[in-house]
């Protein structure tokens, strides 16, 4: 029933910044506000993994290559997760996806290239 769509992703220079978004749709403010989101990415030729976390309190995860330059959030009140990028590199580049329980968004292309 949930809709999930990423935005904000683009070509962005090394070390520079992207916020990306992920807005839910198809629900209502209580059931968003109560669920577990995260962020996930692939990169070509390469396996998803998983970026970051927040729970339903706001708790965060990371993976250990981002932590420090990334940061999840979540907007109740806009039923919408950010993850904020900086510091970016290379090796960021993937299509990176927003995900809640079975809820898969549809991925937005990161490229970092000089």
């Amino acid at each position: 029933q949930v809709q999930l769509v990423e935005s904000g992703g683009g070509l962005v220079q090394p070390g520079g910044s992207l916020r990306l978004s992920c807005a839910a749709s198809g629900t209502d403010g209580r059931t968003f506000s109560s669920s577990f989101m995260a962020w996930y990415r692939q990169a070509p030729g390469k396996q998803r993994e998983l970026v970051a976390t927040i729970n339903s309190e706001g708790r965060t995860t990371y993976k250990a290559t981002v932590e420090g330059r990334f940061t999840v959030s979540r907007d109740n009140a806009k039923n919408t997760v950010f993850l904020q990028m900086n510091s970016l590199t290379p090796e960021d580049t993937a299509v990176y996806y927003c995900n809640s329980h079975a809820a898969w968004g549809r991925g937005t292309l990161v490229t970092v290239s000089s």
